[in-house]
């Protein structure tokens, strides 16, 4: 691994250390080590199949893994998550906006809002509908009516509405407009103003726009790590880790 690490530059909220994941025969996480430090946004960076997903559901206790995987919580201590049951890495803080978004199509915008209501956290609704007030809205359309971007908004609406620590965002341009990306862009900045983000990102133009950390993973390691801005100026390495020049719009 080359480049400055996360950890050097801040206290780390988020460390994967040695993580192995094994499904269905294949070996897809072969000793993970990473750290996202606290405060704005780290891109979780990969070609296609690289192990980006399963990283993030690791951290949640999605997929089986072996490895340590630790969170510091708002007290300072730092909680093992590895071995708990993704409900209850969630009650620690953790957010997590998955692909394909999973909104509950048949329930209305307010119903999708209210289902992610935590028992003992604060609900910050006027936060959400400052964010996205096209969501007031259409507080009783169904989600399933929504646009590609309307949907990802709910999805990310879900996780600010509790006293989240971390959020795990997972691809929330894909498959959108350009108009759509910039706006989703614009909504994930400024919650990064006020929780840390952990983002897997294709387009490299939001990850410049966004992201002042980056962890490139390969084959199921992570391969660099360091500040997003120095790996974007340099072409040769971008090219190289990501498969196109950091200019392009998408990583390969």
């Amino acid at each position: 691994m080359s480049g400055a690490t996360a950890a050097g530059r801040g206290d780390v909220l988020l460390r994967m250390s040695d993580v192995h994941v094994r499904l269905s025969g294949s070996h897809i996480l072969q000793g993970v080590d990473l750290a996202v430090r606290q405060g704005g946004v780290t891109a979780l960076l990969g070609r296609n199949g690289a192990g980006k997903t399963t990283t993030v559901k690791a951290a949640l206790g999605l997929v089986p893994s072996t490895g340590l995987v630790e969170l510091t919580g708002a007290d300072g201590r730092v909680h093992r998550l590895s071995g708990r049951r993704t409900h209850e890495v969630v009650r620690l803080g953790v957010g997590y906006a998955p692909e394909d978004r999973e909104v509950f199509g048949g329930l209305t915008v307010a119903e999708n809002l209210a289902l992610a209501e935590r028992r003992g956290s604060a609900h910050h609704h006027d936060r959400v509908f400052e964010l996205f007030p096209e969501l007031r809205t259409r507080g009783r359309q169904l989600a399933g009516t929504l646009s590609g971007g309307q949907q990802q908004m709910v999805a990310i609406a879900r996780l600010l509405l509790n006293d989240n620590r971390l959020l795990l965002v997972d691809e929330p341009t894909k498959g959108l407009a350009p108009l759509l990306v910039a706006e989703v862009a614009e909504v994930l900045a400024r919650a990064a103003e006020e929780v840390t983000i952990l983002l897997v990102e294709q387009n490299l133009t939001v990850v410049r726009r966004l992201a002042t950390d980056a962890v490139v993973v390969d084959q199921g390691r992570v391969a660099w790590s360091g500040s997003a801005p120095d790996l974007l100026a340099d072409a040769d390495r971008t090219r190289e880790l990501l498969g196109v020049a950091p200019s392009g719009g998408h990583a390969a």
